[in-house]
């Protein structure tokens, strides 16, 4: 067994993490969320159950597994306790098997209000944020102002802090909110959430050393990352290996195995560059049969053909080993397939993902062109039992990339998955 694995969107976000951390998570003990917040969107498929998972980690599904959500995230409460709700009324136990860092910071509603306005003041130029208030929360654990989930343990002291920040920000951005609320409110469930903050780096530690094994989970995509992705139009983390490190407090020599997890064409939610977006029928059909709407907001994704010029700086910026090819079964009913190779730039080819976005958005997609299937995969159980140009697709890629890919997503649901040694 690996001692720790992580999992890492190798995409725009949305590559279909949630999937493989279930899987997986039977063979951890420990499973880890280390980034981001409410703002992704983990979905999970069992029998004719479906599980969205915007905060506790994807392997809560598993009886006896501990779950941990580390200081790397930011933490709406009240959306913790609806999802831990929505769990147990699935049957799903969750007491002595969850835990919240004490370094983890807290998104407030006037983070979701700050959020907005942001988005507003950046007119045509806006992000595309969820609106959750990820982006401030972030802001505010960077100015050094942020609101920790240990500071709970000491409500008054947290109070003080709380109003301080809000009577700050109001001045700054000029808006109208009366914190006493949401204060009597995060009162009222401190009593359930103070049982799950521990100092989840040292549990980690001693999990460690108790020969425990740790599957890490990541949040978002490596082309959303706040200093690798498409800035400005990112999240406000670092979504890549880096942000796993960081936002757990594992060291990175112990991770032994880093999974990317990268769709067999490509989504992108909210404003930015697209180089092989589908803004025709084909986009829109790939869209309808693949579900491509958002966890978070419901928000149809944007789809396009598979980008290896992005998937080979995705694996240059966090050195996979191995990678989940996901929704493979979403292109069985095309004749032809394309993929990304090169990019075209004032008549020149590059070969490398540019970090000038100016750049990126003049970028036009050389293509290679392959032969489709169009037959139902989902039954495969191995890669031989896969379609002969499906093999040859996924071989390409494989290719191109520079990576094995021994996962293969032919449905959604957690059987429908072939295991390539």
């Amino acid at each position: 067994m690996k001692e720790v694995c992580a999992i890492v969107g190798g995409q725009w976000g949305d590559e279909g993490k949630g999937k493989l951390v279930d899987i997986l998570a039977q063979k951890f003990d420990v499973i880890v969320r280390a980034t981001g917040g409410a703002n992704a969107g983990h979905t999970i498929y069992v029998g004719n159950q479906k599980f969205v998972f915007h905060l506790v980690p994807a392997g809560m599904l598993h009886p006896g597994k501990i779950c941990v959500m580390g200081n790397g995230m930011v933490v709406h409460l009240p959306t913790l306790l609806e999802e831990i709700e929505i769990l147990k009324k699935a049957g799903v136990k969750i007491s002595g098997r969850l835990l919240l860092s004490d370094r983890a910071h807290l998104v407030f509603e006037y983070h979701k209000i700050i959020d907005q306005l942001q988005e507003e003041m950046k007119g045509s130029q806006k992000v595309g944020t969820t609106r959750r208030g990820i982006g401030p929360a972030y802001m505010d654990k960077t100015s050094r102002i942020g609101i920790r989930a240990g500071e709970l343990k000491n409500f008054a002291a947290f109070v003080a802090h709380y109003r301080r920040n809000l009577a700050s920000l109001k001045k700054m951005y000029e808006f109208s909110f009366n914190g006493d609320a949401e204060l009597r409110a995060i009162k009222k469930i401190s009593k359930m959430v103070l049982p799950l903050i521990a100092d989840t780096s040292l549990y980690l530690a001693n999990a460690l050393s108790a020969k425990k094994s740790i599957l890490l989970e990541g949040a978002n995509g490596t082309l959303l990352d706040i200093d690798h992705g498409t800035f400005p139009y990112v999240t406000s983390s670092n979504a890549s290996i880096g942000g796993i490190i960081a936002g757990s407090g594992i060291a990175p020599s112990r991770i032994v195995e880093n999974i990317a997890i990268m769709k067999a064409y490509v989504t992108r939610v909210g404003s930015g560059p697209f180089p092989t977006e589908l803004k025709d029928a084909l986009g829109d059909k790939i869209r309808e049969i693949g579900n491509e709407f958002g966890a978070t907001t419901g928000r149809p994704r944007r789809c396009g053909w598979f980008d290896a010029v992005a998937a080979q700086y995705s694996m240059r910026v966090n050195g996979f080993s191995a990678i989940n090819l996901t929704k493979v079964d979403v292109l069985s009913t095309l004749k032809k397939l394309k993929i990304c190779t090169a990019y075209i730039y004032k008549g020149k080819k590059l070969a490398e993902f540019p970090a000038d976005l100016s750049v990126l958005e003049q970028c036009r997609p050389h293509y290679i062109e392959m032969s489709g299937w169009q037959e139902d995969i989902s039954s495969a159980k191995k890669f031989h039992q896969l379609p002969k140009n499906c093999m040859a697709y996924i071989k390409k890629l494989e290719k191109l990339i520079g990576c094995p890919i021994r996962y293969i997503g032919t449905g959604k649901r957690r059987e429908e998955m072939i295991f390539r040694k």
